[in-house]
């Protein structure tokens, strides 16, 4: 390797990108081009820095296993940064597997990160937790260290375990200090401040307020009753009964648990639940049939009795009833909780995400731009959708993670 090339890498690995740049801008030779490819990347233009890559890789062609495996782990990682989570992972796998097999560690271990990180952002957090356990920090130099706490907060937020999170975000403080990277510092900077910022509302006998996660987590570990609307479930220190299923359910337990103590009038539950303005008898006896479904769904944690003007709910053991709502909530603010973090996304990036079909995240982003709420730029496979965060919310917190069957 020459010179310069070793110039350039040794630019990208301190974060200079325009350092390595100025050394093989005018190179096309396939080491050149695969570091033209990363610089390009940490400069955000994930477009050209992709179609560099792939060149570089094509250049070293199949005998040069080594530095072509690095090229597609590389175009891994710019398509996790442009939020291209349709990737295949099954050619990373490959990729890391020859980096092993020839000896190159440092690259192989930087591989089972970005596949670990994918797992996390598409919500699947026990299979990232065991690829994470399988991995030793400690021989690894510090960028890749900091990327390991990084991912251990990221797992530990989404369970709700703010002590774990804050250790860890301390550790990637360390590690990214030492490594002297500064986007990587302010990557640790921005999932720190994520603690700081409210993660859900919290409403109780016709009052609310913005909590954190802490206070969240806290919650979480008292008797109250809760009708989680982040997650789509009614729980309490012990029990936890999902309704994501059941949104007429869901809808009537959160209606109740905002009056309690009080009981709420059938007009009232029939204009929530179902969508209408106006209740006849039949609207009234489906309710009847609705409020016993709940009551069956609901023995565990509370009941559900009928009053001379509508029902209340009735707790179990619980001395209180909250809800716990999203800091914002609209009709397609799931997309808008993903889309707040201010990166671009595909719009089967955030179907794999969210769960849900890209013909369905498609909708809702049309209608969101209609609204002047997001913005796209590119054309075909190259659009992506993107939106500036809003101000101190962390609104992916506490968002359900795909349901198995999804």
């Amino acid at each position: 390797m020459d010179s310069l090339i070793t110039a350039a890498a040794r630019a990208l690995a301190a974060g200079d990108p325009l350092g390595a740049l100025k050394r093989v801008a005018l190179r096309d030779d396939a080491p050149a081009l695969a570091l033209r490819g990363i610089a390009m990347a940490q400069l955000g233009d994930f477009v050209r820095a992709k179609a560099l890559v792939r060149s570089a890789a094509r250049a070293f062609g199949t005998k040069e296993a080594v530095a072509r495996a690095r090229c597609i782990v590389a175009e891994a990682e710019i398509a996790l940064a442009s939020r291209d989570l349709g990737w295949p992972a099954k050619t990373l796998d490959a990729a890391r597997a020859t980096l092993e097999a020839h000896g190159d560690r440092a690259n192989a271990v930087h591989a089972r990160y970005l596949a670990v990180r994918r797992l996390l952002l598409v919500g699947r957090l026990d299979e990232a937790e065991r690829t994470l356990d399988a991995l030793a920090p400690a021989p690894l130099p510090p960028a890749s260290r900091a990327v390991h706490e990084l991912v251990v907060a990221g797992i530990a937020m989404r369970r709700i375990q703010t002590k774990t999170a804050r250790a860890a975000l301390e550790r990637a403080e360390f590690a990214a200090r030492h490594a002297g990277i500064p986007a990587l510092s302010a990557e640790v900077e921005n999932a720190s401040r994520v603690l700081n910022t409210p993660a859900a509302r919290l409403i109780a006998r016709g009052e609310e307020r913005l909590i954190l996660l802490e206070e969240v987590e806290a919650l979480f570990a008292t008797n109250a009753l809760i009708v989680d609307a982040c997650r789509y479930v009614v729980r309490d220190a012990g029990t936890v009964v999902s309704l994501a299923r059941r949104p007429v359910l869901f809808t009537l337990a959160r209606v109740l648990a905002e009056a309690w103590p009080q009981d709420v009038p059938r007009d009232t539950l029939v204009a929530r639940a179902f969508r209408l303005k106006l209740a006849d008898e039949s609207h009234r006896a489906r309710l009847r049939v609705e409020a016993g479904r709940l009551r069956s769904e609901l023995q565990a944690l509370a009941g559900v009795s009928a009053t001379q003007r509508g029902f209340a709910l009735e707790p179990c053991d619980a001395r209180e009833v909250v809800v716990l709502a999203r800091p914002v909530e609209e009709k397609h603010a799931a997309v808008l909780a993903f889309l707040s973090d201010g990166e671009s996304w595909t719009s089967s990036a955030l179907a794999l995400a969210l769960g849900a079909s890209q013909r369905t995240v498609q909708r809702s982003l049309d209608s969101l731009a209609e609204a002047g709420k997001v913005q796209s730029f590119g054309r075909g496979r190259a659009l992506r959708w993107m939106t500036p965060p809003v101000p101190g919310f962390a609104t992916t917190l506490l968002l359900p993670a795909p349901l198995p069957g999804d």
